[in-house]
């Protein structure tokens, strides 16, 4: 079904096992990101990929092109200014200054760029003088085939010479210098004036007031396959994806501009993250984030799929089949693979095939499995897939043995511990290596059972109760419920320290309690398994100043002795994170809480044109006036991107599960939004229209 794992970097290490800081994003140089699932290209703001950073064309985890660098006549062209009309498609605008160096130069430059499963762009040169004229136009171009994983380490050179180029006609054939399978193929629509292997130079003739066009595609190969790029306006284009998911998405109004802005954002966004199987064009997925994970996670493609409900619970459907297939089947000590167990990540460097069956899959992650029951419990109780849930039930009990068999430890908890040294040492979402710590700032060594896995593991006992009530005549209803609300007591118990008033962030291998103060206690309320009586005490510890900075909540305090506000997992704020704890305090009912962190994440989206970053700095919005961005942040990230869909359903107040209708409302919206308009919103085999108007909500069943 899929390749057995096999994968190594340049340095010998598997990709996932790099716990480091990511290559920064955020340069003196700025750059353009475009992306069409699992394609996309970094260039700087001028259109040219240099090879420097980042940079690159990037498809299947390998940067197949490192530079594409426009000159005419030897001179480099002089960025003006750019238009990013999509996330896959975008003008680079400069002028030529001519061998006289005009001051104002008559010719100006347009390159019109689009992404899709490789890179087509044309190259247009306007002459606004009263003269014809001549220029040579010339890309230099050079191949790279190196790893995601190296550039992302900051483990490659621009001299170093990783690709072969030859000249075959009009066109150059790039190849690694190894024995890979792959290749670049990089053509035009014009005979070139001079081609080599490492530039392609055409004679523009340019008429007086008129303009000179070429349009020059890269495309990857794969194997005996060409990949892309596809035409812009063929029916799975990036265009007519986008165009037929929308159009079959709720629409959103409110009079609140900064929420319509991050709700458009965010849907453009995901659609780009959307990730298809060459075999299964019908079934998208949901990729991490670009540039680093274009790829199926578990643990982020299951939150973000929750978090997507509300505008599209197809994305929960078929995140589910995908992960279902690639369920673990064996004890694989390098893959931390088992029996049950859903996985963490896949990877397809070296991969001859586009199928998403052909990656190589690494199972590290100790909060998949739970979070794979909870969405799937949760897509039952939208009514929208029966019959998708129904057919993942066997699934959902192997993922159920795994928790029972190979994830809880003596104590009765689910833990985890690498099984090889490849592997990662922390498996939730805080997986760096210094992400768990003591409050005095020593980092915990595994096994560590952290508490929001445990607050997973007790949601998703009660999600297959519920399924086993519906689809097994409940026969293990009582079991499985006994089970959850057993859990949730010795956690209220084990998990609190009485002297700090809230909940450990994790227990180590001896039981101690891993006492530092964290953003991972706002999952338990999410999961609801916090007792009411502790729950006032924890709503309170979190929007402390120590923990709340105005733009959302911090993964660890700043009273802890490791706080850093631009630590990746200790100290920064990360929104997908924030939202969740928004979630949570809704869920107990503390919704002022709740608006001040939904408000600071859309005042948080502002500053980059609704886009929530993938990771903020925790500063204090009273120090700073503006969210301080995270060098390495990906954008678009998928969780973040998706936030924007859980603030708006906890807006509403909506659960699409009752015996009273179509669904329970309890909308309560802060004073900086006074009208909410949803309509389409897909529940069982009905759309739902909620229009919130003031205090006044009112609910219709039809057409939106």
């Amino acid at each position: 079904m899929f390749i057995e794992p096999e994968l190594k970097t340049e340095s010998g290490e598997t990709p996932w096992s790099f716990e480091g800081e990511s290559a920064p994003l955020k340069t003196l140089t700025p750059l353009t990101t475009l992306v069409d699932g699992r394609c996309f290209s970094i260039s700087s703001d001028n259109g040219d990929i240099t090879g420097e950073g980042a940079q690159g064309l990037f498809f299947q985890d390998t940067r197949f092109l490192k530079k594409f660098v426009l000159d005419i006549s030897g001179h480099t062209v002089e960025f003006l200014g750019k238009s990013q009309e999509s996330s896959f498609q975008s003008q680079f605008v400069g002028r030529y200054l001519g061998g006289e160096r005009e001051a104002d130069s008559p010719f100006t430059v347009v390159r019109s760029r689009y992404i899709s499963r490789g890179l087509k762009e044309t190259i247009e040169i306007r002459n606004y003088s009263n003269v014809d004229c001549t220029h040579n136009v010339t890309l230099r171009v050079e191949g790279g085939f190196e790893s995601l994983f190296a550039v992302k380490e900051g483990r490659t050179s621009l001299t170093e010479k990783t690709a072969d180029s030859k000249v075959q006609g009009e066109s150059l054939w790039i190849t690694p210098l190894d024995d890979r399978n792959v290749a670049l193929k990089v053509t035009s629509n014009r005979e070139a004036h001079a081609i080599d292997p490492e530039s392609i130079t055409w004679e523009a003739l340019l008429p007086a007031g008129g303009s000179w066009k070429v349009e020059v595609t890269a495309a990857p190969w794969l194997g005996s396959h060409q990949a892309g790029p596809t035409e812009l306006h063929e029916p799975f284009s990036p265009l007519g994806k986008l165009e037929n998911w929308q159009k079959n998405l709720p629409t959103i109004t409110s009079d609140n501009a900064q929420l319509n802005s991050a709700v458009a954002t965010s849907i453009t966004d995901i659609a780009s993250l959307r990730i298809y199987d060459s075999d299964n064009h019908d079934e998208a997925v949901i990729a991490a984030g670009v540039p680093w994970f274009m790829t199926l996670f578990g643990r982020d493609s299951l939150i973000t799929a929750w978090m997507t409900m509300v505008i599209d619970p197809s994305l929960a459907a078929n995140v589910l089949r995908r992960l279902a297939r690639l369920q673990g089947t064996k004890i694989d000590a390098e893959t931390d693979e088992a029996p049950g167990k859903i996985l963490h990540e896949i990877r397809f460097l070296n991969a001859t095939s586009d199928s998403l069956d052909s990656g190589h899959v690494y199972y590290g992650s100790a909060d998949s499995t739970p979070l794979f029951l909870m969405l799937l419990g949760e897509l039952d109780r939208w009514g929208t897939h029966p019959e998708v849930v129904e057919q993942l039930l066997p699934n959902a009990d192997r993922a159920f043995d795994w928790i029972e068999q190979y994830g809880i430890d003596s104590n009765g908890y689910v833990t985890y511990k690498r099984s090889s040294d490849n592997g990662l040492s922390n498996q939730g979402w805080k997986d760096s290596g210094d992400g768990i710590r003591f409050a005095d700032g020593t980092i915990a060594e595994a096994p560590i059972a952290l508490c929001e896995i445990q607050a997973y593991v007790y949601s998703a006992y009660k999600a297959r109760a519920f399924l086993d009530k519906k689809f097994g005549q409940g026969k293990k209803y009582e079991d499985l419920m006994k089970k959850a609300e057993n859990l949730k007591q010795s956690f209220n118990n084990d998990f609190w320290i009485e002297s700090k008033q809230w909940f450990a962030v994790g227990l180590d291998g001896e039981g101690r309690q891993i006492d530092s103060l964290t953003s991972n206690i706002g999952h338990c309320l999410w999961a609801g398994i916090v007792d009411e009586d502790k729950a006032a005490i924890i709503a309170q510890k979190l929007m402390s100043p120590d923990m709340f900075t105005g733009w959302g909540i911090r993964t660890m305090s700043s009273c802890t002795g490791s706080y850093n506000p631009t630590g990746y997992h200790t100290g920064s704020v990360w929104p997908h994170d924030s939202a969740i704890v928004a979630a949570g305090l809704l869920r107990y009912d503390f919704i002022e809480e709740a608006h001040k962190i939904i408000l600071g994440l859309l005042e948080a989206s502002s500053f980059s044109k609704g886009r929530l970053p993938e990771v903020m700095g925790g500063f204090s919005h009273a120090e700073f006036a503006e969210p301080m961005p995270y060098p390495a942040s990906c954008s678009p990230q998928a969780w973040s991107a998706a936030s924007p869909f859980l603030l708006l359903r906890g807006l509403l107040g909506l659960d699409p599960a009752t015996r009273r209708g179509v669904a329970d409302l309890s909308p309560v919206l802060p004073k900086e939004i006074g009208y909410l308009e949803v309509k389409g919103i897909k529940i069982r085999n009905q759309l739902v229209n909620i229009v919130v108007d003031g205090k006044v909500t009112n609910i219709s069943v039809g057409p939106k």
